[in-house]
């Protein structure tokens, strides 16, 4: 099998002292630069997301600007575009990501397959020109851009893999929500809760 790491939205944003900082992200940094040096020859390509928004707008309504965020639909403002907080996080090390997506230009957006390449390539013309079967998936957010990006992934016909260990959440009870959920869509979750 020819497979992929996505490594979804390790930013300064959402790591400890951002601006929806989940707790764990700092550990999921540093842990996934631990496994890309174990493993990165396993992948023929390692792809990292960032959400990278508008500073000038509210993306969408994606950015509460006339009332209080409700943490589904509407957020405080984050990562927007050339900030330190879109930035990766410092400890991801940048070194064996091969193809960086944003993804959010002015529009809300969850999933890794709602943004294109800094060559402006769609995700999915990347993966089909590479002939990716397999995607293996870490990162931030477990209830939000990992779910949405995973469903999205298995949604292709590939066989999708998330590492429990190499991911955090918003919240205990929405994320562990999203692993079930993920789990009853045929996504492989390792180490497997079970």
């Amino acid at each position: 099998m020819v497979a992929a790491l996505f490594v979804i939205d390790v930013q300064n944003d959402f790591t400890e002292g951002g601006a929806l900082g989940v707790a764990g992200g700092a550990a999921v940094a540093g842990d996934i630069t631990n496994y890309l040096w174990a493993n990165a020859e396993h992948y023929c390509v390692v792809i990292a997301s960032r959400d990278w928004h508008d500073a000038n707008n509210d993306n969408g309504g994606h950015f509460a600007t006339d009332a209080e965020p409700n943490f589904v639909d509407t957020w405080p403002v984050h990562c927007v575009a050339n900030t330190d907080g879109a930035e990766y996080h410092p400890a991801l090390n940048t070194q064996q990501i091969s193809a960086h997506v944003r993804k959010g230009q002015g529009v809300p957006a969850y999933s890794i397959f709602e943004g294109v390449t800094d060559d402006g390539e769609a995700l999915p013309a990347l993966l089909d020109r590479l002939e990716i079967d397999r995607i293996d998936i870490a990162g931030l957010a477990t209830d939000y851009c990992v779910l949405a990006s995973a469903l999205d992934a298995v949604a292709t016909g590939r066989k999708v893999t998330v590492f429990t260990d190499l991911i955090a959440g918003v919240a205990p009870e929405s994320s562990a929500a999203a692993l079930v959920t993920m789990k009853q869509a045929g996504i492989m979750l390792v180490p497997d809760d079970e």
